[in-house]
């Protein structure tokens, strides 16, 4: 599930997601990432494919992903 594009996070947030993670009985760091970018995307309304297309150039362009 999560063998797709890498995201970069700076050291000590994906720290402190780790432990969150951890004391909040998530089975990793990355299904804690992901549930939380689903709920974020969920309050935002639906996004267009195309807007989500946008943004992930955009996330690409500045490195933030693969």
């Amino acid at each position: 599930m999560f063998g797709g594009p890498k995201v970069k996070l700076d050291k000590d947030l994906l720290e402190r997601c780790r432990k969150y993670a951890e004391e909040t009985g998530y089975t990793s760091v990355e299904e804690f990432i992901a549930h939380t970018l689903e709920k974020e995307l969920r309050k935002g309304g639906g996004a267009t494919p195309e807007d989500e297309e946008k943004v992930a150039r955009r996330l690409k362009g500045l490195g933030y992903i693969e």
